[in-house]
């Protein structure tokens, strides 16, 4: 998988995104329903896929059929620039998507043709390092309530983030963001009833939240020192 900019759901910067992209220009536009697979977890991993629109889910499953999401991919996002032989993860569409994908062996080539690509293609590998890292303190060190917290700061925080007067669109189900965050659903809803109740985040239908009280939620995450006006400045409440 590739996750970038120090979080599994968080874009590539302005060169990644213009660089890379660049090698998928050529493909056509495919449409993937929601709900549907691009690839599977086992299968050879003989493509690599650019999200086009709409979000896409990672996961893989474990011991007694449980379900692991270990990234959300966006616009703009690669998927399965790291892997060599296999798919080590499923991916399938969260919404209604559109993808585009080139072969592994094309993509190398330019790749390693290339005096600019290589040390970005070397930069997303690391990134991608660093990412598991923060999934892994995120899993192991944050109590629920700091878990879904820290979640929402950082969909919040994305530069394509869907918000308007504090209202954030959140287009994965609560199953999906209970799969990512290592907890149940029941342990989600409960959590957001009781911000809710705190004035902090409010639910507005199936698939939105309002940010009533953004510093605070930054608190709440166990990683304030992480959102800083320099990483958080993109965040609009009105």
């Amino acid at each position: 998988m590739l996750m970038q900019n120090n979080a599994a759901f968080e874009p590539a910067g302005p060169t990644h995104d213009v660089m890379l992209s660049s090698l998928f220009l050529t493909s056509a536009t495919e449409a993937i329903a929601a709900g549907k697979a691009i690839c599977w977890e086992g299968d050879t991993a003989s493509h690599l896929f650019q999200v086009v629109e709409g979000v896409v889910r990672l996961h893989r499953i474990i011991g007694e059929g449980r379900r692991v999401i270990t990234a959300f991919h966006f616009a703009g996002d690669l998927i399965g620039a790291s892997l060599q032989d296999a798919f080590l993860f499923t991916a399938e569409a969260v919404s209604d998507c559109k993808i585009r994908r080139v072969s592994r062996k094309s993509f190398h080539e330019e790749v390693a043709r290339s005096e600019l690509l290589r040390p970005v293609y070397i930069n997303l590998l690391c990134q991608e390092t660093a990412a598991a890292n923060d999934q892994m303190v995120l899993l192991s060190k944050l109590n629920a309530e700091e878990r879904l917290c820290s979640f929402i700061v950082k969909l919040a925080s994305r530069p394509d983030a869907q918000m308007r007067q504090g209202l954030l669109r959140v287009p994965m189900s609560r199953q999906d963001i209970a799969d990512y965050l290592g907890i149940t659903i029941e342990t989600v809803s409960r959590t957001i009833t009781k911000l809710a109740s705190r004035n902090v985040v409010v639910p507005e239908g199936r698939h939105d939240l309002r940010i009533v009280n953004l510093n605070r939620l930054m608190q709440l995450s166990g990683n304030a020192d992480d959102f800083s006006d320099k990483t958080c400045h993109r965040v609009r409440l009105h």
